[in-house]
């Protein structure tokens, strides 16, 4: 019998909660699967302003990260709502909100801080939450991240060359999915996070307006500027860029810190020319810099026949021509035309992690995190009065 399962996911970008509700039944590596109904809650502005400041490091004392906790929770629970107004689900998914993500490095082991208060969403929701997703492949050594390839495998078919499922979030992060038949049938999945897809464009967007847009709605803007190339190409000569897998990453490297250092260097390349930067002009070299982070990785590892899209960045006309023009000789398209929408990939994906903590069944890849072995991934919380 399928069992329905909420998947909430808040992302990087910290602009709202993306929740679907799914169905799944079958063998947990290939479920039959079917997408019952889907939400988007966008976090109010203010409260994407706070995750966002403390993300880059500004001063917050206790009480506030409390009440922050309280806030991303409600915020949570009304996504459930919304998008399961009749309370079918029997389980929830909740990525939560990552305030902070720190790959291992030398002898340094990773950690990952992903907000949520799960015994209260369980209590609002009157159903069992399944949060925490990282931890345990964080304590095997693994990156923690990404977590999203496993579910990518189990719900796409194969088909006769490598397959590649690109997000286009506040990070870019690839899959790369094996083929149905020949030599590489038996590789495993690959997967990790490239480099900045809206994090950088998104700060510079919220700069250059002085707070009055949060992003640059269909690329508009950036669309009238100019290319910095030889800065870009460049940018792509960075450590992480050049760093093979596995790698995560987040705002810790590309945020409003990253976000100066760049704006100074493209200034310094505008003014070497005889004008100021225009924000047109840092805003198509962003946006273009997001573009080529993907295309680089996507030529170091085998080549795909087509790579599906999904993510906040598709609809960004500008970034998407970019990553087509980019990827030459690639078929980019929609993942939506796969009937996974733009903002459902990830909801999905932690719901489907929820289905297998309730099976028992590993959730991750040690090939893509890193991690000594598979884990069953997150922990459980329950509304009180329902038993262990």
């Amino acid at each position: 019998m399928a069992m329905r399962v909420l998947g909430l996911m808040s992302g990087t970008s910290a602009d709202g909660v993306d929740a679907v509700l799914a169905a799944f039944e079958g063998p947990p590596r290939r479920p039959r699967w079917r997408l019952l109904n889907r939400a988007s809650h966008p976090y109010p502005a203010d409260l994407q302003r706070q995750i966002t400041a403390i993300g880059q490091g500004a001063p917050c004392s206790a009480s506030e990260l409390l009440e922050l906790g309280e806030a991303i929770t409600e915020q949570q629970a009304a996504a459930a709502r919304a998008c399961d107004p009749a309370g079918q689900a029997a389980l929830v998914g909740c990525h939560g909100q990552t305030l902070w993500h720190r790959p291992a490095s030398g002898e340094r082991p990773g950690n990952s801080w992903q907000l949520l208060q799960g015994p209260r969403l369980a209590q609002r929701l009157g159903r069992p939450v399944v949060f925490d997703f990282r931890a345990a492949d964080l304590a095997l050594g693994g990156q923690g991240a990404p977590l999203v390839p496993a579910a990518d495998a189990a719900l796409l078919p194969a088909i006769g060359g490598w397959r590649a499922l690109l997000n286009l979030g506040g990070i870019a992060n690839l899959t790369l999915l094996p083929p149905a038949s020949g030599p590489d049938r038996q590789r495993p999945v690959l997967g990790w996070d490239c480099g900045p897809a809206n994090t950088l464009l998104d700060l510079a967007v919220q700069r250059f307006s002085d707070g009055r847009l949060r992003f640059d709605a269909d690329g508009a803007w950036a669309g009238e500027g100019r290319i910095n190339e030889t800065r870009l190409q460049q940018w792509l000569q960075e450590p992480y860029l050049r760093q093979p897998p596995p790698k995560s990453t987040g705002r810790e490297l590309f945020g409003a810190a990253d976000l100066e250092r760049r704006l100074a260097e493209l200034g310094a390349d505008a003014l070497g020319a005889g004008a100021p930067l225009q924000p047109a002009d840092a805003l198509a070299s962003l946006t273009a810099f997001s573009a080529a982070v993907v295309a680089q990785d996507l030529a170091a590892n085998p080549a795909p026949l087509e790579l599906l899209v999904a993510g906040g960045g598709t609809r960004n006309r500008l970034l998407m021509a970019e990553l087509r023009r980019r990827c030459r000789g690639l078929q980019v398209r929609p993942l939506a035309e796969l009937g996974i929408g733009d903002s459902d990939r990830e909801a999905l994906a932690f719901a489907l992690l929820a289905w297998w903590h309730a099976l028992g069944v590993p959730g991750s890849l040690p090939a893509v995190t890193g991690a000594r072995q598979a884990a069953v991934l997150g922990v459980c919380a329950r509304p009180a009065g329902t038993g262990r």
